[in-house]
């Protein structure tokens, strides 16, 4: 009696690139099931890529969320489109993301900047597939379209909707992307790794992700967090306590009075939100400490970038 068909294992990198703010991060948390990669409404919040390790039946998908694509202008934004397109070239296929929804009289404009990163994904010459996200957000009818639109841009693999707000079709999404995976011996990673972000690092993650919620227009990207502490001398499984002290850097003295806000008000909401997201991710009690400091114009020098771990 003839046996099964032998399925080989895939495994392999999968980039998550776009244009600022059309999802990335959120597609990442919603695969891992865990809050890894920052969210805020607005743009150019990822600022370095992010490794997310995702298996599933017969493969593992190793994603790199990555800073969104735009023209640069200064050393920050030069250094976060850079990150994006060196990612390009070293991995196995591309997820490129785009939002569905159409415009006024049902039309669907695609512009110059959304065009030059489709190109820079041609360029890399890897396997492509098109993902149209926030499909909860947009009619059903007004899907084809948008997929119309983009099928001409570039000979993608596949194009998938999916909401990575809600889950929809991302299952199918994942299994697409497993497909165009190389054959594997096995898991290029242990099944129990879910990213290369070590606890200090996203420590430094979640306060500035507070910050961005927080203060919304008021506060520049030009804010960044440098963790000077992080004692685990009382933790223990399952529990314990962790000591973070963390120092949240900005470019103008004004910024400083708005983060710390009327009595120290708004950096209490800052380390209320960060420390509640950590000792969820920790398993333990957090102790987090915040402090501010101007550093005149540090988003411009190469020095204080390298620094920041940027």
């Amino acid at each position: 009696m003839p046996g099964k068909p032998h399925t080989r294992f895939r495994a392999g990198f999968v980039a998550i690139v776009g244009r600022p703010n059309v999802g990335k991060s959120t597609l990442l948390n919603r695969i891992l099931g865990e809050h890894v990669a920052i969210v805020s409404p607005r743009p150019q919040t990822t600022r370095n890529r992010i490794l997310g390790i995702h298996n599933r039946p017969g493969a593992q998908v190793a994603f790199f969320d990555t800073p969104g694509l735009h023209r640069t202008k200064g050393a920050l934004n030069r250094h976060m489109v850079e990150t994006a397109l060196r990612t390009l070239g070293e991995v196995d296929a591309i997820l490129f993301l785009v939002e569905a929804g159409t415009g006024p009289g049902g039309r669907v404009e695609i512009g110059e900047a959304t065009r030059w990163a489709v190109e820079e994904v041609k360029r890399a010459g890897k396997p492509a597939l098109l993902g149209v996200n926030k499909m909860d957000r947009a009619p059903r009818p007004t899907l084809l379209p948008v997929l119309d639109a983009y099928k001409g841009l570039h000979e993608w693999r596949e194009l998938v909707p999916f909401s990575a707000l809600t889950g929809e079709n991302v299952d199918r999404l994942l299994e697409v992307l497993a497909e165009h995976l190389p054959q594997a011996d096995g898991p290029l990673f242990p099944p129990e790794m879910l990213t290369d972000q070590a606890e200090r690092q996203l420590a430094a993650e979640y306060v500035r992700e507070q910050l961005m919620l927080r203060t919304r227009q008021e506060i520049p990207y030009a804010a960044a967090v440098e963790v000077e502490e992080f004692d685990e001398g009382e933790r223990r499984d399952g529990g314990g306590l962790v000591r973070i002290g963390a120092v949240i850097c900005l470019e103008r003295e004004s910024q400083k009075a708005i983060v710390i806000g009327k009595g120290g008000a708004m950096l209490k909401q800052i380390g209320t939100g960060a420390r509640q997201g950590l000792e969820r991710l920790l398993g333990s009690r957090v102790f987090l400490s915040l402090t501010v400091k101007v550093d005149e114009r540090w988003s411009e020098r190469e020095a204080s970038l390298r620094r920041l771990g940027l």
